[in-house]
């Protein structure tokens, strides 16, 4: 392009000149600039135009060598693994299915607005909050949770992915086993391994993690911890049976290990009733309870909980001291004043029956426009729809071709803490603005799967 004959500073061609010098289309233009611009070759000034770079800023021989880094942080491997949600912006036009949170169609924004500013106007709103949180906040989430439980027994945290590493570093020491459901929430994994702990995947089926199989993972590895999702697994949407959920429980206790229950989709029903959380029956402590009000509301309200008996919680709340002191007061303040009027239960009841409906239309558009594709359940709960693909395709091939023809999903391999057990794909009913769009995207799904096909 004419870059290459001009000097740091000079202006290209208008995009009206290059469209008629070369015989391309605007759009084509304008991707160029775009790529240009991302790889800092050009400027783009608005109401002057698009200038060549100057030369500090473009990539050169000159350009800083952080190269040395590799040796200093040599045997103190951090492997982030993958996020549960899209890798980055996705261009104009693409429809979302991917990662794990609510559209902004879908979201209390104007009841958070009203909550953040009542909690703004609070005379101690700028307060230092106690390490533990606030106690009504704490109080709802013991609410929330049932049995017995109450404040004390709640630290409120950032959300529920730093709870996560905190957790994970708090109840295993480096090296050690952790047991996951197969396949699990890539945060988890992601968590597990920055703290040093090896996943040890635990079989599933239709009724949620298998206990005799967890009973011998015990045995075998000697772990002494094991994460699980027992309502709405993400990303399979499976509800763990009640004689299940005390199988699970019993053979943690009888093992001496700590059951870490992430219970993210507390509030995300699809209208019929919610089985209790395992602490809610736990009376010795072996549950470690996580939740957050994360999903429901909005990625931006970092607010969650852990709910913990015994000597453990003593430990995270000295954690907590370490890490970060305490969860910033307007935030914790803003979810109260949410949680606590008629319009957090407005909110539930719409969403719920919007998520039903969703996931209704994407099934409905799987079972016409790929119907050799296995949906094999569909949830009563959760985000998500969790398809097995047809022999002959690979997932992450697929998401790929997907991307290249304006559908985003997420491929299955990264659910799975080893081996992957088939090709499958999570795909998120909750990410696109409109039902129809749903539509759309497996139509744009089917022609991607053709693409792969043909090879």
């Amino acid at each position: 392009m004419e870059i290459a004959q001009l000097a740091p500073g000079e202006r290209l061609p208008s995009s009206r000149e290059l469209t008629g010098r070369h015989g391309v289309s605007p759009v084509t233009v304008s991707r160029a600039f775009a790529q240009l611009a991302a790889e800092g070759e050009v400027v783009t000034r608005p109401g002057s135009g698009t200038y060549v770079a100057p030369r500090h800023t473009r990539a050169s021989d000159d350009a800083p060598d952080t190269s040395w880094q590799a040796v200093a942080l040599a045997g103190n491997d951090f492997d982030a693994g993958a996020a549960d949600a899209p890798s980055g912006p996705l261009p104009p036009g693409t429809i979302s299915m991917a990662g794990g949170y609510l559209h902004p169609a879908l979201r209390p924004d104007r009841a958070l607005s009203a909550a953040l500013a009542r909690a703004a106007r609070r005379p101690d709103a700028w307060d230092r909050a106690p390490a533990e949180g606030l106690a009504p906040l704490r109080a709802i989430f013991a609410r929330v949770a049932g049995g017995d439980l109450g404040p004390h027994d709640v630290l409120v945290t950032g959300g529920g992915q730093g709870a996560l590493s905190m957790l994970f570093r708090a109840l295993a020491a480096p090296g050690s086993p952790v047991l996951v459901e197969s396949p699990t929430y890539p945060g988890a994994l992601a968590a597990a391994r920055a703290a040093g702990l090896r996943p040890v995947p635990v079989p599933m089926d239709d009724h949620g993690i298998r206990p005799d199989l967890l009973a011998d993972a015990f045995a075998v590895t000697g772990a002494r911890l094991l994460y699980c999702q027992p309502t709405f697994h993400n990303p399979t949407g499976t509800v763990l049976t009640p004689e299940r959920r005390r199988q699970v429980v019993d053979v943690a206790r009888a093992t001496g290990a700590f059951l870490v229950e992430d219970d993210f989709a507390r509030h995300l029903g699809h209208g019929r009733p919610v089985p209790r959380p395992l602490v809610a029956d736990d009376r010795d402590g072996t549950v470690v309870h996580l939740t957050s009000l994360t999903k429901p509301a909005s990625p931006s309200l970092r607010i969650g909980a852990v709910i913990a008996r015994g000597p453990v919680m003593r430990r995270l709340r000295g954690m907590r001291r370490v890490d970060d002191f305490f969860i910033t007061r307007p935030l914790q303040e803003a979810a109260v004043e949410l949680v606590s009027t008629p319009a957090w239960d407005r909110h539930l009841r719409t969403l719920s029956t919007r998520l039903r409906e969703r996931w209704t239309v994407l099934a409905g558009a799987l079972a016409r426009d790929l119907p050799d594709w296995a949906v094999p359940r569909i949830p009563d709960g959760g985000l998500h729809l969790w398809v097995q693909l047809p022999p002959g395709l690979e997932d992450y091939v697929l998401a790929d071709a997907a991307r290249a023809h304006g559908v985003a999903v997420d491929a299955g391999t990264t659910f799975f803490p080893a081996e992957p057990s088939g090709a499958y794909l999570r795909l998120a009913f909750a990410a696109a603005e409109h039902p129809a769009d749903l539509t759309e995207g497996v139509r744009r799904l089917a022609q991607a799967a053709r693409a792969c096909a043909a090879g």
